[in-house]
């Protein structure tokens, strides 16, 4: 018989959408508790009841800490976990100065082994328990990537990164090789336990045509993948899209005519984006990974995350880890609310923790097993301290309600208000 267990402490989840419906959407309960059982949520509801339900089920107190489903990085590139906050420069000065030496070193498996152990224990010391990730070109830096989630019975996305000009040599492939490595890669993890693979050209400067066809190609072989990438991130980078692909309509126009924009399409950033883009996303139900540190630290622009919202496209909440600035999830919907509020769109509390879960959840097309506190779905949640540190305490002391509670932690929190987590029902040693 399956081990019963009861998490108490305040609890959070979503009803519905506060975007669309308000601050009504989330339902909070000051004194609650989460029923868990074979990795799942079993039940989410007050503590004396689920107390008088489960009495014989192991219970964990958390106290007055807030009990809400994990964070989930809808786009992430851990190869770049060893030159986070690395000196600003624009985006393609980057990759060339940072991202690209450091991707060359994974062709060593044992260094993508060690950077891998190295990004998962970081995400879960954050609190997030899905991430998705571009690896490098090297199949070894995603088996690396989905042995060290596996290890830990996370739920994570990944996938080789393909590109066959624009890079240095030795993170060039072909249009062969990117379609049979994504392949054999595909049979290898996609399904296997937790894991999910992204097809994942990096973005179409480094791809040729024929190589964004072969893998417009393996992803109609394969439906019930992934397929991320990334676009309009930089006025620079979206000129140079034009110069190499004169005859498209526009920079999605260079994905679209691959068979690349359709659902289960991740598009990372997605700031300077035309009318038509927007129309076409929405209509073919791209998601965007609203990238918030990263747009702000390369100088890259504000994302018109509530706009994009008001169409229907699924957005969620990512890192952007390295050229983001933080693993944290907490720091990154800080950067969020501060990016909205230069839009003149601030958003609520409850908006930047739905970005972080439901929202994530649903860009990666996983809100059906992650990403908030309902029965049936995983049991990937994490406990957060709102009084971490003595400033964070002192103001949610003042607290009216639940959302002025939390707003300290959002704007100033860090790995310190992550008093607990658990990945499919299991408690993560705390470091």
């Amino acid at each position: 018989m399956p081990t019963t267990k009861l998490i108490l402490g305040q609890t959070l989840r979503f009803t519905g959408d506060p975007f669309a419906i308000g601050v009504e959407a989330a339902q909070h309960i000051t004194h609650g508790a989460v029923v868990i059982r074979d990795g799942k949520i079993v039940d989410v509801g007050a503590a004396d009841t689920l107390r008088t339900a489960y009495p014989q089920a192991e219970v964990t107190d958390m106290g007055a800490a807030l009990l809400m489903a994990g964070f989930v990085d809808c786009h992430v590139h851990y190869p770049q976990t060893g030159i986070i906050a690395s000196w600003g420069k624009r985006l393609i000065d980057w990759l060339n100065t940072y991202t690209f030496p450091e991707e060359l070193r994974f062709n060593d498996a044992a260094y993508a082994t060690e950077i891998s152990e190295l990004y998962c224990d970081l995400a879960l010391t954050n609190g997030t328990t899905t991430a998705a990730s571009y690896c490098t070109i090297h199949p070894q830096s995603v088996d690396a990537f989905f042995t060290a989630a596996q290890k830990r019975g996370m739920r994570m996305v990944g996938g080789k990164t393909c590109m066959d000009r624009n890079a240095p040599d030795g993170l060039r492939d072909t249009v062969q090789s990117a379609y049979d490595d994504s392949k054999a890669l595909i049979d290898r993890w996609h399904g296997v336990d937790r894991l999910t693979y992204a097809i994942t050209p990096r973005f179409s400067p480094t791809s040729t045509d024929d190589q964004l066809a072969a893998l417009g190609g393996l992803w109609s072989e394969r439906p019930d993948c992934l397929m991320q990438t990334h676009l309009s991130e930089q006025l620079e980078e979206i000129a140079w899209v034009r110069d190499l692909f004169p005859a498209a309509q526009d920079y999605l126009g260079t994905y679209e005519a691959h068979g690349l924009v359709r659902e289960g399409a991740v598009m990372g950033h997605a700031i300077h984006l035309t009318p038509r883009e927007i129309d076409r996303m929405a209509e073919r139900g791209v998601s965007v990974g609203h990238c918030p540190t990263s747009n702000t630290f390369i100088g890259s622009g504000l994302c018109d995350v509530t706009g994009l919202h008001s169409r229907g496209i699924p957005v969620g909440l990512a890192t952007d880890t390295g050229g983001g600035s933080s693993f944290s999830m907490l720091r990154t919907m800080a950067a969020a609310y501060e990016v909205g509020q230069l839009r003149g769109t601030a958003m609520h509390p409850a908006q930047l923790l739905y970005l972080a879960t439901v929202g994530s959840a649903k860009a990666l097309a996983l809100h059906d097993k992650i990403g908030n506190l309902t029965a049936g779905n995983e049991a990937d949640l994490i406990a957060i301290d709102l009084s971490s540190t003595r400033p964070i305490a002192q103001r949610s002391a003042r607290a009216a309600d639940i959302w002025e509670a939390v707003f300290p932690t959002i704007m100033m929190g860090d790995d310190r208000a992550i008093a607990g987590v658990w990945v499919g029902g299991a408690a993560v040693p705390r470091p």
